[in-house]
């Protein structure tokens, strides 16, 4: 059973996250705005977050940056906004999903499970894995033990599911790999989200390798394949 911490101005949505979680086993606290969840995340450690967008004081994104200076405990993004500005926004802070309100608390549960699945799969391979890659004479070299990413000679700071996604590419490279393929995978087959997540993450992670970004190949109708 998990540790979570609700973030959300709003007491109705703390009380039905609060009410089906409990239901499940889980422990919950609450806070009502950005600024209270920081000072909890500064004196406490949570297995997971769940956290809104708007609120007063300080907004989930600014909270989100805060806390992800200290930790890296999984966070859900709660939004009544679905704009894919915000996903990006989120997904580039290291959110691990995203959810649009109105949303069904089941579903939510649900998504909480995949994601911490998904951290403990995450945390074994990790632990099990040493190898380095480089490309291109060194000029592009990651280092899936320790989690690190060099473009150039300067370490890249990606999300945590950036990192997961270019270490499975790299690791099947030059292998066409379909959208399913790579969800499934990366996500796990009981992923909940919208499957242009993946899309998004794809942006990011050629954003983040800047000129190596043409090592990830698009697959009309496909998916895509890392050619190095």
């Amino acid at each position: 059973m998990y540790k979570i911490l609700v973030v959300d101005d709003e007491v109705r949505i703390r009380s039905i996250i609060k009410k089906y979680a409990e239901f499940e086993g889980h422990t919950v606290y609450e806070a009502g705005d950005g600024m209270e969840a920081v000072h909890l995340c500064r004196n406490n450690e949570f297995d997971i977050i769940i956290m809104d967008i708007m609120m007063p004081e300080l907004d989930g994104f600014s909270a989100c940056r805060e806390i992800r200076k200290n930790s890296e405990t999984p966070i859900i993004m709660l939004s009544a906004r679905g704009e894919e500005y915000d996903k990006i926004n989120g997904f580039e802070l290291g959110i691990d999903d995203y959810v649009v309100k109105p949303f069904s608390p089941k579903e939510l549960m649900l998504r909480i499970e995949a994601v911490m699945k998904r951290v403990k799969a995450n945390y074994t391979d990790a632990r099990q894995t040493n190898v380095v890659v480089e490309l291109d004479g060194g000029g592009l070299r990651a280092d899936i033990t320790a989690r690190l990413v060099f473009v150039d000679g300067n370490r890249v700071e990606m999300s945590p599911k950036e990192y997961d996604l270019f270490f499975y590419m790299l690791e099947n490279r030059n292998i066409a790999l379909s959208r399913e393929k790579l969800i499934s995978e990366v996500w796990g087959y009981d992923f909940y989200g919208d499957v242009r997540t993946l899309d998004t993450h794809i942006k990011l992670l050629r954003k983040s390798l800047g000129r190596y970004a043409e090592y990830i190949v698009t697959l009309r109708g496909v998916g895509y394949r890392f050619e190095g």
